[in-house]
């Protein structure tokens, strides 16, 4: 069982940074391929970035590569996303998702631990 919690969501006018973490509970962490995903109001959960269990491995969205970077820590147990020249369309609750297969890190049914999400908006 694993559990995860995101921090670092916010208000943040266009063109500026956000950094969202999430921390993993228990001890299987590094057996985990790691995703981060978003929605927007009356829209579908979108894949925005993956990364394997060991971090040698990333994924973007074409929406975001470019100004979003993922990493983790294994031995601390968080993935992180750093978001840089925010828009407005960035807009939605951003999720952190723990698979086990970097193969199908796009695929948000490939998933089996969610966190409870947390809000970022881009003010224009």
């Amino acid at each position: 069982q694993v559990q995860l919690v995101e921090s670092g969501g916010g208000l943040v006018q266009a063109g500026g940074s956000l950094r969202l973490s999430c921390a993993a509970s228990g001890r299987t962490f590094s057996t985990y391929a790691m995703g981060w995903f978003r929605q927007a109001p009356g829209k579908e959960r979108d894949f925005v970035a993956g990364i394997s269990r060991y971090g040698l491995n990333s994924d973007y969205a074409d929406s975001v590569k470019g100004r979003f970077t993922i990493s983790r820590d294994n031995a601390k147990n968080t993935v992180t996303l750093q978001m840089n020249s925010l828009k407005p369309e960035d807009t939605a609750v951003y999720y952190c998702a723990a698979g086990p297969r970097y193969s199908a890190v796009r695929i948000p049914s490939d998933y089996s631990y969610w966190g409870q999400g947390t809000q970022v908006t881009v003010s224009s």
